[in-house]
This record gives C-alpha cells, structure tokens and sequence, in this order.
C-alpha cells in the first residue's frame, strides 16, 4: 500500500525546495509534506458497492519575514517555484506581527502505537472479507437488518517537515477505520443508527461499534406515546451524541487566542471554577496509539500533556506560534507562547491552534449506566444529535435535535421518544452535578484532534423538547 520509498522522496521533495529558500535568501522558512495511500470499500443496500485505492499528498510552504508570513502549496516539486513566488508575494502584502518568528529546534522523542506493520499488508482481498464478516454480523444479530450504508478503509500517510530553525523530522502513521449505517424496515416502520470505529491499530474482523448500530436500531423502534411539553430535565448523552457538541465547544473555548479576544465563554476565568469540581479536561499530545497524538505538532514543535481543567478550575489553554506572538503584539496578553498545540489538515493550509488527543476524567471515577440511571431516576438517554456543528462556541448555546432518544422513569428504560429538540447551555450544564460512565469510546471531532469520552450524565441545565 505505501512505497518503500515514501517516506524517502518527500525527505528529497523537503530538501530541494529548502535549498531553493536558501539561495533566496528567505529568512525564515518551512516546508512540510503528506503523502498518503489506502484502500477502501464502500457499502450500500447490503451490498458491496464500491472498492477504490490511490494516493494524494503534496508540499505546503510557509515563509516569514519580519513578522509577515505568506503560504503556499504545491503537488510537485517541479511547481516549487513558482509556488515560493506565491507565498513570498503573499508575505510582503500582509501585515507584520511583532515577534512572530518560526519556532527553532528541539528533541522530540518517538510517540509509541501510531504505526501497524499489519495495516500496511493488508489489500483489497482482506478488505472484501472483512466487509462480508461485517454484513454476515449484522444478519445473524438481526435478521430485518441491513447495512444500508458505510464503509471501511486503511491508510497510511508518510509525513515530514523542514525548517530554516535546525527542524527536521519525518515519519509514518497507519489508520484503519469502519462505519456502518444499518437500518431495520419493518412492520411499516424504518429505524437506523450509525456507528464507527477508528485506530492507529488494526482493528477487529468485526469491532464492537457493528452490534451497536444494530442496538441502537432495535431500541429505537416502537417509538412511547410522551408528554410534548417541554421539560427541564436530566440527560444522559451517550459518548456518541456527547462528542459532537463537545467537540464543537469545549476545545474552542480552550484556545488561548479566543481566551483573551473574549471569543470564550471561559474568557477572564482562569483558575476559577468552570466545570464541575471533580472534572478535568486533558490534552495529551503523547498519548500512545492517539488517533491525534505525534512527537511534534503542526509547526514541529514537540508536543506535551498538558492539564487545562484540574478538578474544575480553568489552569490552561493551547496556543501555537503566530497565535501567541499575535496576541502578545496586540496588547491583549503580556506574555504567551507555544503549547505544542498547532495543526494542520494536511499540506494545503497554514497550521491552526487545536487539540489532539482530548480527555475529560473525574476523580469520582466511572459508573455503570445502569448506576447513572438510577441516579437520574427521570430523564432521557440520547445517542445521536443532529445540528451539533450550530452550537455556538462562544456562548455555549446549542439547540439540536434527536431521533435516537429513549424516555426514562424511576431509573428504568420505558422506550424510544420518535424525535425531541435537545437545548441548552453546554457550559452551564457541565458546571455541577455531572457523573461519567465507566467506557471511555474514541470519538471523531468537529473542531481537531479527538475525543475520548464516556457517556455523560448531565442533572441540570438542559431542556427537551419531544415531537
């Protein structure tokens, strides 16, 4: 699936193209490259539709000087000329910030688990009979379910980066990933769910996350006559309704150049209360096999764990290079620098400020559900929300809406509400009387990095609207 040379001619790309700034006389610069190769098949109607395979990548180079940066990206070395005009045209036409320089070399040792061997011998063939261990799954769990949509895909992406500071790092990272929309059509009434697994690490024939697509649409059918008014009441948000507003909020607020430009509902918080007081929010940049996580961020700097909540209070916030020079020369902070927090969507954008690998802990520990149940004795459980990406990240406010949602009584499961708004303020919510369940799930993101959440039950601060 990847060349053996891979990792090689991207090195070579780096390297001519940073001969090339030199004898420019660019007086700062940095080049990174992504080349990436897969296979994938696709799945609808129960059925194997599609297999594919290939490769993309390119280089991406950012120039700055005297505090103005330009950027540019390219397929090929042969266009890397004309691609250096372009970010050096860029650079002079943008205004300078005081202090921004490229950050300068530092070691950074090896990330363990972002690499599988396995992954790499795997083609199309294994592909095909871990799809058929998928569909015959879902068959044997339920005979009305079909796989009526998803997929499943490997990957591999070689990476490297170079830098007029003395940085020069180069590496491979594996994927392997699966996700199956599987639905139930019968007796005049059709339910589904999606769910999905992702890792650095090979993957099982068949993950955990196929038998919970097939949960979610059984429990879900059958919908309870309920009381449409709305009701304040406590909510139990599995890990895979609670990440996509999670995402979209909480790491944004967690960003240092949104803290001080007042963008945060946390801005003028530090080391003040801000979550409930046995919660703690970690970034980990280092965590072994992190679907996010890598020796050196976006910009090459080395990347840390750092604590940004501790038991409540507000201790941290992520920053990446231009960020806190930005800020520093705007006067609305005296002093901020680089938290290993920058990335980078791949090689045709300047990097950002994010996460990578995000955990929120308690020092209660984890529950059961069904102790989170009977500690919430009247509410609902939602899986899956619609509408995360409008929840807003400055505020906290969100409004979304679920048709995976059951109703709960006297800690016990009645049965499945059709659909119900589910509103709120996220902040607010998490601010006191939250429990976390004991089964920490990877998650995707709407902002970066990842997730690695339990289920979250929430006693206070959220209303649900039912159809």
């Amino acid at each position: 699936m990847l060349p053996d040379d891979a990792v090689d001619r991207i090195n070579a790309g780096c390297q001519t193209i940073g001969t090339m700034c030199k004898n420019q006389g660019i007086e700062q610069w940095e080049i990174v490259a992504y080349q990436s190769y897969g296979h994938q098949l696709d799945i609808e109607a129960g059925k194997i539709s599609l297999a594919a395979g290939g490769g993309e990548g390119g280089y991406g180079i950012r120039v700055v000087e005297g505090g103005r940066f330009g950027y540019a990206y390219l397929v090929d070395v042969e266009s890397a000329e004309s691609a250096l005009k372009q970010a050096m045209d860029i650079a002079r036409a943008s205004p300078s910030v005081a202090g921004f320089v490229l950050p300068s070399a530092e070691d950074a040792p090896q990330v363990d688990g972002l690499f599988d061997q396995r992954i790499l011998d795997l083609g199309p063939e294994d592909l095909l009979e871990q799809a058929d261990a998928i569909l015959n799954e879902v068959a044997s769990l339920d005979a009305r379910a079909v796989v009526t949509g998803g997929g499943l895909g490997v990957g591999a992406t070689a990476s490297a980066i170079l830098s007029s500071e003395g940085i020069e790092s180069s590496g491979i990272t594996t994927s392997h990933g699966i996700g199956v929309q599987v639905s139930i059509d019968a007796n005049d009434e059709l339910t589904s769910s999606y769910e999905g697994d992702s890792s650095r690490q090979l993957l099982p024939d068949v993950p955990s996350s196929v038998a919970s697509a097939v949960h979610w649409a059984q429990v879900t059918r059958g919908p309870i006559q309920v009381d449409t008014a709305p009701q304040d009441a406590p909510v139990l948000m599995t890990s895979e309704g609670f990440s996509p507003l999670f995402s979209m909020v909480v790491p944004t607020a967690l960003r240092g150049d949104r803290l001080v430009r007042d963008e945060s509902f946390w801005s003028g918080k530090q080391d003040t209360k801000v979550l409930a007081e046995d919660l703690s929010l970690v970034d980990d940049g280092r965590m072994i096999g992190g679907k996010s996580a890598s020796s050196r961020d976006g910009e090459g700097v080395p990347t840390r764990r750092q604590v940004l909540v501790d038991s409540g209070r507000l201790v941290g916030s992520l920053w990446s290079t231009r960020d806190a020079a930005q800020q520093v020369a705007e006067g609305r902070i005296e002093a901020a620098h680089t938290t290993g927090s920058a990335v980078r969507g791949g090689h045709q954008s300047p990097p950002g400020t994010g996460c990578k690998d995000f955990t929120m802990t308690s020092k209660k520990g984890g529950h059961s559900q069904d102790a989170l149940l009977e500690r919430m004795n009247d509410g609902y459980i939602v899986h899956s929300v619609m509408g995360a990406h409008t929840a807003n990240p400055t505020s906290g406010d969100f409004s979304v809406t679920t048709s995976t949602i059951l109703r709960v009584e006297n800690g016990e499961i009645l049965g499945p509400v059709k659909q119900a708004g589910l509103s709120g303020n996220l902040a607010g919510a998490l601010l006191d009387d939250v429990h976390l369940g004991d089964d920490v799930r990877i998650q995707g993101s709407y902002s970066s990095g990842s997730m690695h959440l339990p289920d979250v039950l929430m006693m206070q601060g959220l209303r649900i609207n039912p159809a």
